[in-house]
């Protein structure tokens, strides 16, 4: 019987209480270990990179133990014939899992798109970390809304079929389709703020917005915040339907997703000087992308409603390792000039 885990009614408190921890984590972030704007080293990036891993398996295991028990204790679980509270729980643990690396695989894309447009407005690298930080922001507002409307769509079989489609043609496109040069200034966000409000030509320190002569500017700082913002827009409607290609439960989309993009910044920092090493990195996301897409449109009914999680994790981590094995044992080919 598919009965919901974690309803919204029931657990409204949990997200509460998981936002005031992200915010205060992220207030921390700023107002203590970057409250003045620097170059982030290779050694600080590792650090941060651990610390944020190391809270989302620390909150994994602790979501284990608590969902035991409190199932245990839920007389509408409890009601379910056959259900298991220990097994319920360790499914929970693997979803929260799965969605966690499905997501933290995907972000990759997202650092080539930062290094791309860091370098196509010439950001200093001491201002890079405020740009993300605002950036991680935003992706919080805009992930929650696309989390609840999954969470609504994804009832009805049919969109969870059209979703898994979408997503293996978006893994065929990434895997055959020709890399095209990204031009931010083509961005129609970016043309539609320049036609209501100035930009400045220079940099203005680590400001979004100026004002002179009494008219307000923004600065390139600020388009390429909405540059960073715009694509994170565009990850999330592959990242959020692959989640829930693992899991139905809102409540363990949300926080992977959340914990998955939380360490982005510092991922970015210490993986952008050799990102260009992972050439062959998107062969084995596209990969992930088409067998998320066919556990949502077809593994899933062909395996009795459940793909089971434990075999998904094991393929979806096999198929990261040997694409960025591969890419360091493989080097990539030369460019060709004309």
């Amino acid at each position: 019987m598919d009965v919901s885990l974690f309803p919204f009614n029931e657990y409204w408190w949990f997200y509460v209480a998981f936002m005031t921890f992200v915010l205060g984590m992220l207030a921390l972030d700023l107002g203590v270990f970057h409250r003045k704007s620097h170059a982030v080293s290779f050694k600080e990036s590792a650090a941060w990179t651990s610390v944020w891993i190391s809270l989302a398996m620390v909150f994994n295991v602790g979501l284990f133990f608590y969902a035991e028990s409190t199932f245990a204790a839920n007389p509408r679980l409890m009601a379910v014939p056959g259900f298991d509270p220990a097994a319920a729980a360790e499914r929970v643990s693997l979803e929260f899992l799965t969605g966690f690396v499905i997501e933290k695989a995907l972000a990759v894309d997202n650092i080539f798109v930062f290094a791309v447009v860091f370098s196509y407005f010439a950001i200093p690298a001491a201002y890079q970390h405020r740009v993300l930080f605002y950036g991680i922001l935003g992706a919080l507002v805009f992930r929650a809304i696309f989390i609840a409307l999954g969470a609504v769509l994804m009832q009805y079989h049919w969109v969870v079929v059209l979703a898994g489609v979408f997503l293996i043609l978006t893994g065929l496109k990434l895997m055959f389709g020709p890399e095209k040069p990204m031009d931010p200034d083509a961005n129609p966000l970016i043309k539609l703020v320049r036609r209501f409000l100035p930009i400045t030509s220079t940099l203005e320190g680590e400001r979004f917005f100026v004002r002179k002569n009494g008219v307000l500017f923004g600065t390139p700082l600020l388009i390429t915040l909405l540059v960073v913002e715009f694509s994170d827009i565009i990850f999330a409607i592959d990242s959020v339907p692959a989640i829930f290609a693992v899991t139905k439960e809102p409540l363990l989309v949300f926080t992977s997703n959340i914990f998955a993009i939380l360490g982005l910044r510092s991922l970015y920092f210490m993986l952008a000087s050799v990102v260009d090493r992972f050439h062959l990195l998107k062969f084995g996301l596209a990969l992930v992308l088409v067998f998320v897409g066919l556990k949502m449109s077809w593994l899933n009914a062909a395996f009795g409603g459940k793909f089971p999680i434990g075999l998904s994790l094991g393929i979806i981590f096999g198929i990261l390792v040997v694409s960025m094995a591969a890419s360091w044992l493989i080097p990539p080919k030369p460019a060709t000039t004309r």
